[in-house]
């Protein structure tokens, strides 16, 4: 369970860099227009809304890469899980008020990582206080 958490979180957190880059920096491109099924006049009239909205999937990124370089297991644990509940929570979010595709984009894989997190923290020894 341990290195399939592992795998997870560096795969939604490599996922969270490729839209940072996305919005911040391809927006306005040919390839940010196809991606997005944007006009030229539309991608650039929402170019600072893009780029706002890719700083904080930078942000998202960063905190589960953190969570992957924090050594005491709980402390990684429950920060990953504050990260994975954000990707979630965005995820649902952008799936019903803009596209239903993010569900299973950003929604599911932090679900099913958020799964695997509970089963893998059953399986740690609690620290005696």
């Amino acid at each position: 369970m341990r290195v399939l958490l592992i795998v997870l979180t560096g795969l939604i957190a490599l996922l969270h860099l490729w839209f940072m880059v996305l919005e911040m920096f391809l927006w306005q491109t040919p390839f940010g227009l196809a991606t997005f099924h944007l006009t030229p006049e539309v991608a650039a009239s929402s170019a600072v809304l893009a780029a706002n909205q890719g700083l904080y999937n930078g942000f998202l990124a960063a905190g589960l890469g953190w969570s992957l370089l924090i050594g005491e297991v709980h402390w990684a644990l429950r920060v990953r899980a504050f990260f994975l509940g954000c990707v979630l929570v965005a995820g649902v979010y952008g799936g019903v008020t803009a596209q239903r595709s993010i569900l299973v984009v950003q929604a599911l894989p932090a679900l099913v990582a958020l799964i695997v997190l509970v089963l893998h923290q059953r399986s740690v020894p609690r620290a005696r206080l």
